[in-house]
């Protein structure tokens, strides 16, 4: 995979700025064939890295625009091939003829996330660092952008690293020790084989349970809006987002179906869902919205109880609180703080112990329910730098190295000669090589790559 790749990295609308990446064999002596610039040397033979003032003319010598190149020799590079970029104005129509040009000349379109697997493929960086490169791209918060830029750095995979390597002393030592019984080293110990099988699996633990809180950085908090019709959970949902995203009315039933929504509250992403109406009705459209509001609840993290502080509670509010408490995180509204209350909520505080009173049409008491997301999941303000697992398929990994260290834990204590155990090690060295690529499938990494925009 060394073959000339183009695209335009900077999408397909109109902007201040537009960029044209090249990689492969022969990216400089064909940017140079399309850039001039003003003085001085051409441009393959300017320093790596040095930002070039010239033209940029189309295959019949006619200029089309004056910018910015520069080129990168291998290995030294984003790709670690040959490469070069060029900078102009971001006309859609100018990138197009500049990148015919470029494909007149032999280069070929690169396909989505292409230049990143080729740095990917040439060791640039891991798989692990890959991923991060689009979560970096489609952050939608301010930690979400930290987490990525971290991983970025390789945090993730200095901690990956770290199991690795201790596992693959523990398998150098043994087979040191039976390949040259005659030399002097150490004999290949039971406690040994324990304390480094112990902090392995320790290590291999921690970083699983990191999955939750990076997925909910990267993806957001599913979040469900409960409650019996007309209670208000459209009105919050559109506060929320800033705008009229669900309709609104003082009919009962409105909202007939689930409503998606994302929305950043206290720095916390959320994946709202306005629900339909939790009541008895004889509409089977409505009946549909109710089994998916309910099964929404089920799927939620968290959900945002919704009742009705001016009228009084109803069957309809005791099902929606039932259902609400199997979430693993609920905070109750009380709606409509504007007018008069017509029930205390002192009978409900030992089931919910997060109570807020607001009005969602005013907007009044916002703030208080921003304050209690945010102290449900803290990293909204600020991310520790400890690197966290942020997709499923590096969840999967990790699970299988720590299922095959517990059954080496399980046969050292039922004695099993150490080749046996270190079947199980050897797994869970195979299962680490998959976080950061180096024992992957190649299925597998097309899929990855696959997410990413093209030019990138």
């Amino acid at each position: 995979m060394t073959d000339l790749i183009a695209a335009i990295a900077t999408g397909t609308a109109p902007g201040g700025v537009g960029i044209i990446r090249l990689s492969g064999t022969g990216a400089i002596e064909t940017a140079s064939r399309l850039f001039t610039p003003q003085q001085g040397a051409p441009l393959c033979q300017r320093p790596d890295r040095q930002l070039v003032y010239g033209s940029m003319a189309d295959g019949e010598g006619r200029v089309l625009d004056r910018g910015l190149a520069f080129v990168a020799r291998a290995p030294h590079s984003y790709t670690g091939e040959e490469t070069a970029e060029l900078q102009c104005h971001g006309s859609p129509m100018l990138l197009s003829l500049l990148l015919e040009f470029l494909f007149s000349l032999g280069a070929r379109q690169a396909a989505p996330g292409e230049f990143t697997q080729r740095a990917f493929l040439n060791g640039k960086l891991d798989l692990m660092q890959a991923e991060a490169v689009i979560d970096l791209i489609d952050a939608e918060t301010p930690s979400a952008a930290r987490q990525a830029a971290s991983q970025l750095e390789g945090a993730l995979s200095r901690r990956v690293s770290e199991i690795y390597d201790g596992l693959v002393d523990l398998m150098a030592h043994f087979y040191a020790v039976l390949d040259y019984p005659d030399e002097d080293i150490d004999p290949f110990r039971q406690e040994t084989i324990g304390t480094a099988l112990r902090l392995a699996r320790s290590q291999t633990e921690a970083l699983l349970q990191s999955y939750t809180r990076g997925r909910q950085i990267i993806k957001g908090i599913p979040c469900a809006i409960l409650g019996k019709p007309n209670v208000g959970k459209s009105s919050l949902l559109n506060a929320l987002s800033g705008y009229a995203r669900a309709i609104v009315t003082d009919l009962p039933g409105t909202t007939r179906d689930t409503i998606e929504a994302r929305v950043t509250v206290g720095g916390v992403l959320l994946r709202l869902i306005d629900t339909a109406g939790l009541r008895e009705t004889e509409d089977v459209v409505e009946q549909l919205g109710v089994l998916r509001s309910r099964a929404a609840v089920e799927e939620a993290e968290l959900c945002l109880l919704m009742l009705d502080g001016s009228a009084p509670l109803s069957s309809e509010d005791y099902e929606a609180m039932a259902l609400a408490k199997r979430a693993p995180h609920c905070l109750l509204l009380i709606n409509k703080s504007d007018k008069p209350a017509a029930f205390s909520t002192a009978e409900l505080e030992s089931d919910f112990p997060s109570i807020l009173s607001l009005s969602a049409k005013s907007g009044v008491g916002l703030s208080s329910l921003e304050d209690a997301i945010q102290a449900l999941f803290p990293f909204g303000r600020d991310v520790s730098s400890a690197p966290l697992l942020t997709n499923a398929r590096q969840q999967g990994a990790a699970r299988r190295a720590l299922d095959a260290l517990l059954r080496a834990e399980e046969g050292l204590l039922s004695s099993l000669p150490p080749d046996l155990l270190l079947i199980d090690v050897e797994e869970a060295l195979t299962a680490l090589g998959e976080l950061s690529g180096t024992t992957l499938r190649d299925d597998i990494t097309t899929r990855i790559f696959e997410r990413f925009c093209v030019g990138k």
